[in-house]
């Protein structure tokens, strides 16, 4: 998987770079009785650790948290120092996008997270106070939008605090709204041999969002599982 590894990220179109990272079935499910766990392999499995080890802050939508129990980011000691060389702190904090701030905070995302990599609630202006209030006892608490977290708005956050390659891995619904944005600059989908599961695609587009062009950079496969490396189509006049 080096080749994921190599790509140039140095030059996001806006405020950062902005890397998807998704499991699909033949059919396009992108889970099975709500979670991802039975579509991914082994070697994709590795891919997810090795993808974490390129990005400055790990983005999730609340759901996935909940659904997946989303613990701490782990990484081998050999990414840790390679990390460190590069100037970064050996694991990246994760940032869990949420409205309602329904969370179980006992989770070791939150309730272990280290100094180095504080986990991080970006929610909204109208999130009730008191929710807020506790998120801000276990998390860093960034707001960002009126009444829905808004991805241009939230990647300028993360780009303040220096993080500038952010690794989004879902769920569709936040990864759809990225899209919708013009924020998504690196898809990495991995195609599972499998059909059935929820009647759940890999990205949720909110209504009237138009469409949006990839262009496919690489393709691997092993054990009947491939891995699908794809960056947008700038639209005309778009900067590069």
């Amino acid at each position: 998987m080096a080749t994921y590894l190599a790509v140039d990220r140095s030059k996001p179109r806006h405020e950062c770079w902005v890397t998807g990272h998704m499991v699909a079935g033949l059919d396009g499910t992108a889970a099975i009785n709500g979670k991802v766990g039975v579509l991914s392999s082994e070697v994709d499995q590795e891919l997810f650790r090795r993808m974490r080890q390129i990005a400055d802050v790990v983005l999730v939508g609340a759901e996935t948290v909940r659904r997946e129990g989303y613990g701490l980011v782990r990484l081998s000691e050999e990414a840790k120092a390679a990390r460190q060389r590069a100037g970064k702190p050996p694991t990246p904090p994760v940032a869990v996008v949420s409205g309602s701030l329904e969370l179980n905070w006992k989770l070791k995302l939150f309730s272990q997270a280290p100094a180095h990599a504080k986990t991080m609630i970006i929610t909204t202006e109208t999130a009730d106070p008191a929710k807020v209030t506790e998120a801000k006892r276990h998390t860093d608490v960034i707001t960002a939008g009126t009444d829905w977290v808004e991805p241009a708005a939230a990647l300028q956050a993360l780009a303040d605090r220096g993080h500038r390659v952010v690794l989004c891995e879902g769920g569709p619904m936040l990864l759809g709204e990225f899209v919708a944005a013009e924020r998504l600059d690196e898809l990495c989908l991995t195609i599972s041999p499998i059909m059935g599961g929820d009647n759940l695609p890999v990205g949720v587009m909110p209504e009237d969002s138009g469409v949006t062009s990839f262009e496919l950079k690489s393709v691997l496969a092993e054990a009947d599982t491939l891995f699908l490396r794809y960056e947008s189509h700038p639209h005309e006049g778009t900067p590069q």
